[in-house]
């Protein structure tokens, strides 16, 4: 079993619409974040099937998948190292979190991030040291930052707030929206889990969140609470 044998049971899914959908959606064009990028037009689901299906494939093979140009063979590889992690002993739990960090420059687009970091990352540092995610927050790249930020979900599944908070005020005056968004959307999970931790941050900080960032994070408070937010 090679990531070639991945490769062909993924292309039975291709579909040539949804990959110009996708290649328009996930910005491929010139200067844009994805710049790039290639997809065959697989969903999802199709992809996790595939992924699931082949979980067992070795790391060699894995990195194959992940160094492909083609997202969707990416987008797998990520798959099945989440799934791997799932049934992971300790050990091999820091060997499939070192082979992330190690391989995070393919990690390139924020379905990416999102459907491997908290997963793998995030609740590997749960108990753990979390130093890694403020070096990643400081990077200049994107997709590092994404990481750090996204990876929190973890730990505010488990009601632990304080590195999203922290995280947010060390990239106030990050310039990517899809950060904005990212920070927003962690936020709105902190509100999810606790409304009043998430408003007594929000008092304190809604003057200098980026726009994108605050309507995220308020989307699931009431209409009084949203607007009181939005004119300050």
């Amino acid at each position: 079993m090679t990531y070639k044998t991945v490769q062909k049971e993924l292309r039975k899914y291709a579909s040539k619409e949804r990959a110009e959908t996708n290649a328009w959606f996930f910005k491929t064009g010139k200067g844009q974040y994805g710049e790039g990028d290639k997809f065959i037009g697989v969903s999802n689901p199709d992809a996790r099937k595939v992924a699931i299906k082949y979980q067992d494939l070795d790391f060699k093979e894995i990195k194959n998948l992940l160094d492909s140009k083609i997202h969707e063979d990416r987008f797998v590889g990520l798959e099945i190292l989440v799934a791997r992690y799932e049934g992971a002993d300790i050990k091999e739990k820091k060997k499939i979190v070192d082979f992330y960090l190690k391989n995070k420059k393919q990690v390139n687009n924020w379905d990416l991030v999102d459907t491997s970091a908290s997963y793998i990352l995030g609740d590997y540092l749960f108990d753990k040291d979390r130093s890694i995610l403020y070096k990643l927050a400081k990077s200049k790249s994107l997709w590092d930052r994404r990481i750090a930020v996204v990876s929190t979900h973890f730990f505010i599944k488990q009601k632990d707030f304080k590195d999203i908070f922290a995280l947010t005020q060390i990239l106030l005056k990050d310039k990517e929206d899809l950060m904005h968004k990212a920070i927003g959307w962690m936020l709105r999970e902190v509100g999810k889990k606790d409304e009043k931790q998430l408003t007594k941050f929000l008092d304190t900080h809604t003057k200098v969140l980026p726009r994108t960032t605050l309507r995220y994070a308020i989307e699931r408070l009431s209409s009084v609470e949203r607007s009181k937010y939005m004119r300050r």
